[in-house]
Formats: structure tokens, sequence, C-alpha cells
């Protein structure tokens, strides 16, 4: 790799990367972020380090404000703190009352097992709700009081009232994240965000599931290494018909062939969106600490940087300019 010079105070064949720490050829890991300050108006601070430009270290982590690293992004307009990422986690809860093989895995439910790994963290603000609640669980103040959602759906799309459906689609466009887990493909409010018909083809035969990075480095994949494996799961194949994608950050390959695009992102209005393909309800797969972990990094990517604000529409009167 060709050399380059230095500010003062670094070597010619030196880069400033601020950092906590870095992913070094023997694999040891990090959290997955870099940024190369050299010859930026660089200012020494207490934990940055040089290293020589041909290191093949893959990522550093920043030292990132709190805002920016945590789920908590904006200000508390009473207390001036950080306000924690007010979470909902919401799920049909039909399959763990109707077979019970599923509410073996799942005694209470997907939506609980996921929010329950939500919860350790105190910067999020975790609660569930499900079809059979009034209003969906998604009632007009619980959705205005959401930042992030997480949507699991398979038997029941079709029940979700539209007056639900257009609620939480004008949350996202306002703001709101929304990360879309496996069969929520064909959810009502995702199809209405993709604007087609997020077919594609499938298969439930035990098939073996390895997913592979490709966008190092990215947020939502923080703390994954290049490729994690399923060892039971179904099988989602292409063609996918979906939007081209924003960044398309996880591919899958399965025993018996298939590929299929397993995590993709789109932005809708002010809204982030991000689609996850593994969890079928009869193997454990919100129990693998992979599919944890980036569901979690996905609800700190989704999370709105400033405060929500409904969008306004309709005729605007004179004279709001001024004199």
């Amino acid at each position: 790799m060709p050399l380059r010079p230095g500010p003062a105070g670094i070597a010619a064949n030196e880069h400033r990367v601020r950092v906590v720490s870095v992913v070094r050829p023997d694999g040891l890991q990090s959290e997955a972020r870099q940024e190369d300050i050299t010859g930026y108006g660089y200012t020494p601070k207490g934990n940055d380090r040089a290293y020589p430009l041909d290191l093949p270290a893959r990522f550093a982590l920043l030292d990132l404000p709190d805002a920016e690293r945590r789920g908590c992004r904006y200000p508390s307009p009473t207390s001036g703190g950080l306000m924690p990422a007010r979470v909902t986690v919401w799920s049909e809860f039909r399959h763990e009352k109707q077979n019970p093989a599923v509410a073996q895995i799942y005694p209470n439910g997907m939506h609980e097992q996921i929010a329950g790994h939500l919860r350790k963290n105190a910067d999020l603000q975790v609660i569930t709700a499900t079809l059979d609640e009034p209003q969906h669980g998604l009632t007009e103040e619980r959705v205005r009081d959401t930042d992030v959602m997480l949507w699991w759906g398979h038997l029941a799309h079709d029940e979700l009232q539209d007056l639900i459906v257009e609620r939480v689609y004008h949350r996202v466009m306002a703001g709101m994240g929304l990360v879309v887990l496996h069969s929520g493909h064909f959810a009502k409010v995702f199809r209405k965000l993709m604007g087609t018909s997020c077919n594609l083809k499938w298969r439930i035969s035990d098939d073996r599931e390895t997913l592979w990075v490709t966008r190092p480095g990215h947020p939502i994949l923080q703390g994954i290494d290049d490729r994690f494996t399923l060892a039971k799961e179904e099988m989602y194949g292409e063609f996918f018909d979906i939007p081209e994608p924003l960044e398309t950050i996880l591919i899958s390959n399965f025993s018996g062939g298939e590929v299929f695009r397993s995590g993709c992102t789109w932005t809708r209005g002010a809204g982030r969106i991000f689609y996850f393909r593994p969890g079928h309800e009869t193997y454990p797969t919100y129990y693998d600490p992979n599919v944890l972990r980036i569901i979690e990094n996905a609800v700190r990517w989704a999370t709105p940087t400033s405060p929500i604000k409904a969008l306004e529409f309709g005729h605007r009167e004179p004279g709001w300019l001024g004199p």
C-alpha cells in the first residue's frame, strides 16, 4: 500500500484512528466502526492510537458521544438528559397459542423472547403488543410513544385493521424506525411501505442457513463476524419482490442451494426500515446470540435522532414569510 505523509507527530506510514479497540489479524473482535482523522485538524485524545496503513485491521470503534453509540438519541425536553429509545415489539402471538411445538420453544411468545433480550439494555424502554389486544395493541397513544417498532406476523396478516396499518405507516413516514422480521415481509404495513408484493420462494425442511456479511462495518452488524450459521431454518429464496434496497447488508445461502437477501435497509419519509429474514416459529432462532445482536443493533440504528413530529399537509395561509 502506498505511503502518504502525515501531519506533525504522525509518521508517514501511519494513520490516526479515534478508537477504543480494533479488529486485528488474529480475529479479536471489536464493535465495528472506523474513522481516519489523519490530516483533518487532528487533536490528540487519550485513547487515540496510530496504526500502519498496511495493517489489515478491518474496523474500529469510534470514541463517539453516547447519543451516537447508544439507543438514546436525543435530549429530554424536561431533564436535558438523553431519552431512552421507546421500543414496541409487535407479534401476532397465534402460533404459540395454537401449536404446542411452538409454545414449547417460546412459552411466553416470540415477542417476549425478543423483548426480554432488549430489556437488558438500560437505554431501551421496551414494551410488547399483540394482534388480539384491543386495536391490536397499537392504540394512537402507543404508536405515538414508539420510536422503533419490531414486527413479526404470519398467520393473520389480513386480520390487521386498515386503520392500524395507516397509523403505523404514517408514524414511520414521520420518523419511527421499523424492524420487520421473517414472515413479516407479507405484513400489510411493510407491503404498503415497499409498494410491491414482497413475495418470495419458501420451503420448510430443516435447511441449514449461513448468513454472510456484505457490508462490513455497518452499524447493524457490529459484533458480527463475516458470517454465522443457523443449523435449522425455513428456506427463503429469490426472487424476493422488494424495491431495490438502500443497502443489502446480509445474504443467506441454504443447504438446498438457494440464496436470499436476508438483511436489507430502506428509508421511507423520515423513517428507517430494516428487514431481517431469520425467525421461523418452529425453530429456536430468537435464542441465537448473533440473531439477537443484529436485532438489538437494528433497533439502535433505526432509532430517530430527534423527536418525531407528525407531517403536516393541506392548505397554507399566506403571510407565513413575514414582512
